[in-house]
């Protein structure tokens, strides 16, 4: 199994997921779709009971790159689901406990990344921040569902609405995140406790995930298509186009709702 942007090891039962596009690992549909297809891989792999997903670099995800001349997610080439939707619904269903190792900022649709994971390892230096409402448009990748589900409506909607970026020790205190630990220590930390949950049963174990995660996927395949058709339409507004471009210049965005 080789993908130009992952690298992937085993220690024991547990596989390490890395993602290899140093330093802000933005994604786009081709990064998406080798993650799932790995996690597709792994879940065919009777070895392997827990999975780390890391990446290189200073950041775990900084979300889409808008700036891309690339860019296919502002830019999807017909009105229904974005394609990296069903991609990420993939990496949704997979069968076996995923550990998200967070070393700095996950932003944006990596912020919705995270939270495929089933637990969240990160630091103070960490930054979470579902930003989407300061660049113009819908949130995606399911996070309408996953991020609501995790801590709560009433925080859910803060981020959402405020797209505030926290740290770590915010994240762990709002529930965002499960273990705080210095920076340095983040994917041991991670890697440690896969190695823990991987001594656990793996038939009875990936049967209680599934039962803590049942109607998830066919909710997430709902949340998907309205998530889209929203962005859809945004991604064509003048606010969308201002809100990127203030991101880009790093000052507050003027919003003209248009």
């Amino acid at each position: 199994m080789s993908h130009p942007d992952l690298k992937i090891t085993h220690e024991g039962h547990v596989a390490l997921i890395e993602i290899c596009r140093p330093p802000h690992n933005f994604f786009d549909f081709e990064l998406i779709q080798q993650i799932a297809d790995s996690l597709e891989a792994l879940d065919a792999n009777p070895h392997c009971r827990a999975i780390v997903l890391a990446s290189e670099g200073s950041a775990f995800c900084a979300g889409a790159n808008f700036n891309s001349p690339d860019d296919k997610i502002s830019r999807p080439e017909n009105p229904g689901t974005n394609p990296l939707y069903f991609e990420a619904i993939r990496i949704f269903a997979c069968k076996k406990p995923i550990i998200a190792a967070i070393q700095g900022p996950a932003v944006g649709g990596g912020l919705g990344l995270a939270l495929v994971a089933d637990f969240r390892v990160t630091c103070p230096e960490g930054r979470f921040s579902a930003n989407f409402n300061r660049l113009g448009f819908h949130p995606g990748f399911g996070l309408s569902v996953t991020l609501p589900r995790l801590i709560g409506l009433q925080k859910a909607n803060l981020l959402f609405f405020t797209g505030r970026r926290i740290n770590g020790q915010e994240a762990l205190e709002m529930g965002l995140a499960d273990v705080l630990v210095p920076l340095a220590q983040v994917r041991a930390e991670a890697m440690q406790l896969a190695q823990e949950i991987a001594i656990s049963a793996p038939l009875s174990l990936q049967s209680t995930r599934a039962s803590l995660r049942q109607g998830l996927v066919e909710q997430l395949q709902q949340a998907v298509a309205h998530e889209s058709a929203e962005q859809n339409w945004q991604f064509k507004t003048e606010d969308f186009k201002e809100g990127v471009k203030a991101m880009t210049e790093r000052r507050a965005p003027q919003f003209q709702a248009r």
